[in-house]
């Protein structure tokens, strides 16, 4: 009777079991050249017969017990889920190319599985894409080779992959790059990127905004302002919701919130608000089930942007700490006003009179100024004091004088230098920073310029030595809000070691053994080159 009994309760779970769970399978997906991509695929067990369907294509791996919550997650909503690993990773065939035969090139593995997707009998047609990071440019390369994508939702991803992944500046993301490429056992691609450090028709095969017009999906994408893809993420919107081909144009959302690579509360020397969060994974329900189910939810009815906009993370009564919505980005109406650098550290707003002022440093590629903190992966990232390290030997220091009233900015921030060095060729460094009345100078955005690439990435352009160019220095963007008390600050350097590989001064690309040489270099402060950091500041 006992048996009966257990054979009865086992029955039962086994029924309950086939009503809740996927029907799983693990096939070899073929491509246009014949590769064959390992990927799996859930289906709901029940309704149907066809599904809409969700496909993630990674890079780490598709059989992982979180792909597998996932596709039981999305099975629970009626929809079907696929996981692949793309070329080269984990269980597919092929060379891993790292990104390149994911978009429209010789070899479109992408476009290929959404292909396969679509003919098989458990599909319906509507077909969108999910994940984050390396999981996201995967989707956004996708989406310019394939117009059918019903919806997409990308997390922390680039819009290029070289200004924004490999070259910032011109000059080589070092530790992300050949860290991320070592980790992956991909050390190959790091002599392939290596080949290429001008944005030459390499890059112009990942870069997902000159294909804007041909995509038409759909997107939900999702950033930080401390993420090393910031900017991407912010361009991977504005390129689709306003130049994007019929169905993506005007049907983007944006959440860019005060986060790392990922979402936490204490970031860098400063702990967020408490309503740092927000709800991503309700909003990224809503989204992808009103365009694959038509579930009618409100949400394209909602505000297109939402952005955190940043504060003083110390004082309670401080403006900013909070979040916001726009229909657009830029948000707000703002004025770019320049804050000029003077000869005696200072940003000042009212124009320059000296008729030939200059500061000059030494810079040594072999003693350079040590990363501490910024837009990284592998480093420690985020707002660091930078104390530790703005006392270097090649760090000039420039700020305001404390704020009598708050100063808000939302949008991009950029430097403009006139610079000149005895050197062949050399790098400049810009960081933003909130300069706290304590004296904490809190690192809100850096980014890098090599000399060569002044006037554009596609051909170098040495300046002769002694000779003034103007250079400037894209630091992506952000919205935040200077307390009263505090100062706006601007650090200039030479180096920025090991987020950004160091100039050798000598004109070659990379440092190599037996190629470093000092530079000596100026920023020039007068009437006639009016370096200055230029910030958008909200109009009252």
């Amino acid at each position: 009777m006992m048996l009966r009994f257990r054979s009865a309760l086992l029955a039962l779970l086994l029924a309950l079991l086939l009503v809740t769970s996927a029907w799983t399978e693990t096939v070899m997906v073929p491509t246009r050249d014949g590769t064959k991509l390992a990927t799996d695929y859930y289906v709901p067990a029940t309704g149907g017969p066809t599904f809409p369907v969700i496909m993630s294509r990674t890079v780490y791996g598709r059989g992982g017990k979180g792909m597998q919550d996932l596709g039981r997650a999305f099975n629970e909503r009626g929809i079907a889920f696929v996981s692949q690993d793309s070329r080269g990773r984990g269980n597919s065939e092929g060379t891993d190319p790292c990104f390149a035969d994911d978009g429209w090139g010789e070899r479109q593995d992408g476009v290929d599985s959404v292909r396969w997707i679509r003919s098989q009998p458990w599909s319906n047609g509507k077909i969108g894409t999910w994940g984050g990071s390396a999981l996201g440019i995967t989707q956004v390369l996708l989406a310019g080779a394939e117009p059918s994508i019903s919806a997409q939702s990308i997390v922390v991803a680039c819009s290029s992959l070289y200004g924004q992944l490999s070259y910032q500046g011109g000059v080589f993301r070092k530790a992300l790059c050949e860290g991320w490429l070592t980790l992956q056992n991909s050390k190959h691609i790091i002599d392939l990127w290596h080949s290429h450090p001008t944005y030459d028709e390499f890059w112009k095969g990942l870069n997902s905004e000159l294909r804007a017009q041909q995509v038409t999906a759909p997107g939900f994408h999702v950033g930080g302002w401390f993420d090393l893809f910031n900017q991407g993420t912010i361009n991977n919107f504005v390129c689709r919701q306003y130049h994007g081909g019929e169905g993506a144009r005007g049907n983007q959302k944006l959440v860019m919130g005060a986060w790392v690579h990922g979402i936490k509360q204490e970031i860098g020397d400063l702990k967020l608000r408490d309503n740092f969060n927000f709800k991503l994974s309700e909003y990224e329900r809503r989204f992808m089930d009103y365009w694959l189910k038509g579930e009618q939810n409100g949400i394209m009815d909602e505000p297109a942007v939402h952005y955190y906009t940043l504060g003083d993370c110390t004082d309670p009564n401080a403006p900013g700490n909070e979040w916001r919505t726009a229909q657009d980005w830029p948000p707000l109406p703002i004025n770019e006003t320049p804050y000029y650098l003077t000869e005696a550290g200072s940003l000042t707003t009212e124009p320059l009179t000296a008729d030939s002022k200059q500061v000059t440093f030494t810079y040594d590629p072999a003693d350079p100024c040590p990363t501490h903190g910024g837009q990284n992966l592998l480093l420690p990232a985020g707002p660091f004091d930078q104390r530790k390290v703005s006392g270097h030997k090649d760090v000039l220091k420039f700020a305001t004088p404390s704020l009598d009233q708050p100063l808000e900015i939302t949008g991009a921030v950029r430097v403009e230098l006139f610079v000149s060095s005895d050197a062949a060729d050399t790098d400049f460094i810009a960081k933003l920073v909130d300069i706290y009345p304590d004296g904490r100078e809190i690192l809100m955005l850096d980014n890098i310029q090599r000399v060569k690439f002044r006037n554009g990435f596609e051909k170098a352009a040495p300046l002769p030595p002694g000779e003034v160019g103007k250079i400037t220095i894209d630091l992506w963007s952000i919205s935040l809000i200077f307390n009263t008390g505090h100062q706006v600050g601007l650090q200039v350097s030479s180096s920025n070691y090991p987020r950004f590989e160091k100039n050798p001064n000598t004109g070659e690309d990379l440092p190599r053994e037996g190629n470093l040489e000092v530079a000596h270099n100026s920023v020039h402060l007068d009437k006639t080159h009016p370096s200055a950091l230029i910030l958008p500041v909200r109009v009252k």
